[in-house]
Formats: C-alpha cells, sequence, structure tokens
C-alpha cells in the first residue's frame, strides 16, 4: 500500500501502476478484491462529468428497463472521454494481472442506481448472460465514480463463488434465484465492499454478488469495464452486444469492437 498524496489520495498501486502479489493471491482466492486509488482525483472529477453528460443525453436507452439500475451499454465507442475510461491502461494492467492471461473489452457499461431507488440488485453471476466460447477467464472493473458507502447502493461478494460454473443466468429481481440454483450458497460468507471515488471492485465473471439499494439523496454513478479472454469466441447465443454483429457461432471476438484496452501488449 502506498500512503496519501497531498490531497489524501490512497492507493494499493505502486510507483509503476502495478499491485502487489498480496492482491493477486487474494483475488484468485476469493473471485474479487478492492484496489483503492485506481483514478486519480482528477480523473474522477473529469469522468464523472462526462457519465452526468452522457446520461442525461441518453438516459432514454436505458437497458434495464427496469428500476433496479439505470445501463448504457457500449458507451465508449460514442463518447471520447468514456473511451479513455474504459481503455486506461491502469486499470487494463491491474485486470491483467488478477487475470493471468492477454485481455480484451467485451464492453463496458454505466450502472447508475437513482438517489432513492431503495432496490438491491440480488446475487448473481455475470458470466451466464455471456455468449463467449473457449474462454479461460473473465472479469469486470467496477469503478466508483462517486463515493459509494453502504447505503448508497456498494457491492456485497460471496467469496470463493468463482469457481462454480455451468449455472443458468440468475433473475437480479429475485433474492431466492441464485440460492435457488445452489441451495448451499446461502450459508456462505458475505463480504461488502464500500468505495471512494475512484477506487475499484474486480470480480470474476463466476462470482457471486449483489449491490445495495441507493437510500440517498445522491446518484450513485459506476463506470464497469468488462475484460475477455483475448482468445474468446462467439458461442451464437443472443446478446445485445452481439445481435448486431452478423457473427456465426466460433467467431472471434477481436477487432475493433472487440479491442485490447491500452497499456496491454499486443493486438
Amino acid at each position: 500500500m502506498t500512503g496519501s498524496t497531498s490531497q489524501e489520495r490512497w492507493t494499493d498501486l505502486d510507483a509503476a501502476g502495478a499491485v502487489n502479489q498480496r492482491v493477486v493471491d487474494d483475488y484468485r482466492r476469493d473471485g474479487f478484491v478492492r484496489v483503492r486509488g485506481i483514478l486519480e482525483p482528477a480523473e474522477v472529477t473529469r469522468f464523472k462529468a462526462a457519465a452526468e453528460a452522457y446520461l442525461a443525453a441518453h438516459r432514454s436507452e436505458n437497458f434495464s428497463r427496469d428500476a433496479v439500475f439505470t445501463q448504457l451499454v457500449n458507451v465508449w465507442p460514442r463518447d471520447p472521454t468514456i473511451a479513455e475510461l474504459t481503455l486506461h491502461p491502469r486499470i487494463a494492467r491491474v485486470a491483467e494481472q488478477l487475470a493471468g492471461i492477454p485481455l480484451r473489452i467485451w464492453h463496458d457499461h454505466m450502472l447508475v442506481k437513482e438517489p432513492h431507488n431503495n432496490v438491491a440488485t440480488e446475487f448473481h453471476q455475470d458470466r451466464p448472460y455471456w455468449p463467449h466460447a473457449s474462454d479461460r477467464h473473465s472479469l469486470s472493473a467496477w469503478v466508483a465514480l462517486v463515493d459509494v458507502p453502504f447505503e448508497r447502493g456498494c457491492m456485497t461478494f460471496l467469496p470463493g463463488t468463482q469457481n462454480l460454473t455451468g449455472f443458468r443466468p440468475q433473475n437480479l429481481h429475485d433474492e431466492e434465484d441464485l440460492f435457488t440454483v445452489d441451495p448451499s450458497l446461502r450459508w456462505r460468507p458475505r463480504v461488502t465492499v464500500p468505495l471512494r471515488a475512484g477506487d475499484c471492485t474486480f470480480h470474476s465473471s463466476y462470482t457471486g454478488h449483489m449491490a445495495l439499494p441507493n437510500r440517498t439523496d445522491q446518484a450513485r454513478f459506476a463506470h464497469v469495464t468488462i475484460y475477455m479472454d483475448a482468445d474468446t469466441v462467439y458461442a451464437g447465443t443472443p446478446h445485445v452486444v452481439t445481435d448486431p454483429l452478423g457473427l456465426a457461432a466460433g467467431d472471434r471476438l477481436d477487432g475493433e469492437t472487440f479491442p485490447r484496452p491500452w497499456g496491454t501488449t499486443g493486438g
């Protein structure tokens, strides 16, 4: 851990922008990890302003269509400032450290819990929703653009569930659904992780997680970049990201639509 700067920024990154082996070990043991101060304070201010402006202009495109959260998918190709966040070399470097393999962008999305939405995002895994095949690992970087204490909708994780594969997609509205799929998960320890603006959690696409309601007067802005194995191919099942692309099962998910992020090596 590095100490605070004159702006009282605490960070888990070293001078080269990497995390130490303990952070990597914690991620691989638990399926998630918090990394403090992955963004500089000035970056938080800039990216939050861009997110607020984008939401105001595109709120009607909300993908979730429900009260759980406002979700805008694949923002980065349409907003150059958000693209800097999605492709951020500091975040990408940590993601590849944790995954241990080359990665590509699967997609990003803006997740906003409106003030006093009072609705939880219930426990689920991400990976069952995605049309991926031949992939070794995928993970999400969930960056807080505002302070996210318990009462503003921070995330809770089920440690160790990254090893549970083959589940069907779970219902984000049903607090019982994941526990119906595997009743033993009800008794797993749960870890809730509040974040300061500029902090990030990384979680495996198979790690069970949920988000608490937002009971505050301020919107919860989170920007999520999802990384996939650079060798992932299309499984042929429907998804909002791949449906318009005319892909056939077995096609590689690569090229300009699914780029290598800045800060990684290779094309």
